[in-house]
């Protein structure tokens, strides 16, 4: 690798819509940028190289589910995850924060030793503290790193989530110190707070205390209305740095993306396109097409003429119609691959409105699109 420092650049913005460019050693990620969600080491059902090929510069891995498979003592041999699965970019990994709430039935909270897990595989108990947390992150060799935070779920009570950024804020310095000083990478701050605009702003003070190389809004995404989301960015997003990458963690649909980009947010990751394709679900440019419909099962016609990826502008609707209908696993495979591809493309289409100051227009063509 050469000598690059870990920098955002802020090339150009249309209102508060914001084209940059995050420089790693690993490479040059483009933004607004989407991260395809490779939970366990693996973009489901697609070969890395095809990953590569629908010009995804950067991926999402977890710490917690890597933690416990393969483990630290294999990622060492492999001197890190990039090695393991034969990725050579940029990886970012979430520090096991979400699973503090999604697997909220196999932990609990213990402000000073950090998460106690009850292992969703063999019930071991395991101790997710910051430093930990930092520690397999270090040894992932993540080029981006988050600090352990506490994800409350949905919640309208203040005092819960007043307590979780006390709890972020403290694990917060924590994984800041673990981290240490390493300037061709990075390591960002997680904002929380709900819905409630004074919580955010509280949260965020005290991220921009503590100093990080980029800052997260979590929290969101977790069940709330798409119109409470956005309003809760358009109040809070402006108090982050401008010369350092915003990221909205685990959003989204296209119209999430759309809707976040338009008020400042620079990153995302999520499972949607690869959860999606599992399903029969394909986001085109025509819109959302549900191939399970019968009224696919005549159609010549491809998802996407341009897609050549696996010679994928070569299968028509109809044949992946028949083999969602016959349970095959081609049709996952095939529909993972267009939809991964297709949200680069998406990503690149804002790009280049941000770029020629026609993001407005876009954004309003396509904001309802994917409904």
């Amino acid at each position: 690798m050469n000598n690059v420092e870990f920098s955002f650049e802020l090339i150009a913005q249309d209102d508060r819509a914001r084209l940059g460019q995050i420089h790693t050693p690993r490479g040059i990620i483009d933004t607004p940028s989407f991260m395809p969600v490779g939970t366990q080491g693996t973009v489901k059902g697609i070969f890395t190289d095809d990953i590569i090929k629908t010009n995804s510069q950067i991926i999402l891995g977890n710490t917690y589910h890597l933690l416990l498979r393969p483990g630290i003592d294999i990622l060492k041999k492999f001197e890190g995850l990039h090695n393991f699965m034969n990725w050579q970019k940029p990886i970012l990994t979430d520090s096991g924060g979400y699973q503090i709430m999604s697997l909220s039935n196999l932990n609990k909270i213990d402000v000073k030793l950090g998460a106690i897990f009850r292992s969703h595989i063999d019930g071991q108990k395991i101790i997710l503290s910051p430093e930990k947390s930092i520690q397999v992150q270090k040894i992932i060799n993540s080029d981006i790193v988050m600090v352990l935070d506490e994800c409350p779920p949905l919640t309208d009570n203040k005092k819960i989530l007043s307590n979780a950024i006390k709890t972020s804020t403290k694990w917060a310095k924590r994984s800041k110190i673990e981290f240490g000083i390493n300037k061709s990478k990075a390591i960002f701050g997680i904002a929380q707070g709900g819905l409630y605009k004074d919580l955010r702003e509280e949260s965020i003070e005290k991220l921009l205390d503590i100093g990080f190389d980029g800052y997260a809004m979590g929290g969101l995404a977790v069940g709330e209305k798409q119109a409470d989301m956005f309003q809760i960015l358009n109040e809070t997003v402006e108090n982050l740095p401008k010369d350092k990458p915003r990221y909205l963690m685990g959003v989204g649909t296209p119209s999430d993306i759309l809707g976040a980009v338009n008020e400042g947010i620079d990153m995302f990751d999520c499972v949607m396109p690869t959860r999606s394709g599992r399903t029969g679900l394909a986001f085109t440019w025509e819109g959302k097409l549900n191939l399970k419909n019968s009224k696919f099962k005549d159609d010549k016609h491809p998802l996407d003429q341009n897609c050549d990826i696996r010679h994928l502008n070569k299968y028509s609707k109809s044949y992946l119609h028949h083999l969602i209908k016959s349970d095959e696993m081609l049709a996952s495979m095939i529909i993972s691959i267009n939809n991964i591809y297709f949200y680069q493309q998406f990503m690149r289409e804002i790009r280049i409105n941000i770029k020629n100051g026609t993001f407005k227009n876009f954004y309003k063509k396509y904001i309802k699109y994917f409904d």
